[in-house]
């Protein structure tokens, strides 16, 4: 793997994009409405369930290699090769040689972002004493594991259980990581079960693709404003119409 560490800048505006799923016309939106004056954070899984996964993560991995404000973080639909996640329609339709072309490129995303107040990754904040040491995470390890497939409960306690792979963390397990960590607000995804705000306003869960019928929603972040609690982020939300009348 590469960096596993996007450190953003202090000054400017991040968008928070959440799941995308093979929602093609959706990223191609938020693309066009954002790229050109933002900071673009995808927080992973851009393939699988939606009609267009190959269009939607060929469309970004050609826009990453022209630029650099452009963050594809990983999610386990990406990292499919190394826990296999179902439904896993993208992967089941790849010719050998097409199946580790991606899993070379998803190999190389990054874990996590991280600013002064916030940080943003796909699952669950990992069990570590502080920042740096998410650099030392490997694929398929405990801490990769709640990063790429953990999920928050908005209960009480630590560890909470485990479905089907899916390890579960309540409360406590946040606000103490949390604390290691030196941040405010957590920005994630993947988990389309929880609740969009969680744990006095301190965990954002949000989706941008079609998928689970969940309202597509982004999240905008200014980094030279102190971010206490999401009530200092801009949420924006869209519909079907948004997208129709940007194609």
């Amino acid at each position: 793997m590469g960096k596993k560490i996007v450190e953003l800048p202090e000054k400017g505006k991040v968008v928070f994009v959440g799941d995308t799923h093979g929602d093609f016309y959706t990223t191609k939106f938020i693309v066009k409405s954002f790229l050109d004056k933002y900071i673009l954070v995808f927080l992973g899984d851009y393939v699988d369930r939606g009609p267009y996964s190959k269009e939607n993560i060929d469309f970004l991995l050609s826009l990453k290699e022209k630029h650099d404000n452009l963050i594809l973080l990983a999610g386990n639909h990406e990292m499919h090769p190394v826990v296999e996640c179902s439904p896993s329609d993208f992967w089941d339709t790849l010719t050998d040689e097409e199946f580790n072309h991606y899993k070379e490129k998803f190999m190389e995303f990054p874990l996590c972002v991280v600013g002064k107040d916030i940080i943003g990754l796909h699952g669950v904040l990992p069990e570590v004493e502080k920042i740096e040491d998410i650099e030392d995470i490997t694929p398929g390890d405990e801490n990769w594991m709640k990063i790429i497939w953990g999920d928050f409960r908005d209960k009480e306690g630590e560890e909470i259980g485990d479905f089907l792979g899916r390890p579960k963390f309540g409360k406590d397990y946040f606000f103490r990581v949390m604390k290691n960590l030196e941040k405010n607000v957590l920005i994630r995804s993947h988990d389309p079960l929880a609740p969009e705000r969680m744990f006095d306003n301190r965990c954002l869960t949000i989706f941008t693709s079609s998928a689970y019928g969940r309202e597509r929603k982004i999240a905008i972040v200014d980094l030279e404003k102190e971010i206490k609690t999401i009530d200092d982020i801009e949420i924006i939300s869209f519909d079907q119409k948004d997208i129709e009348n940007e194609s």
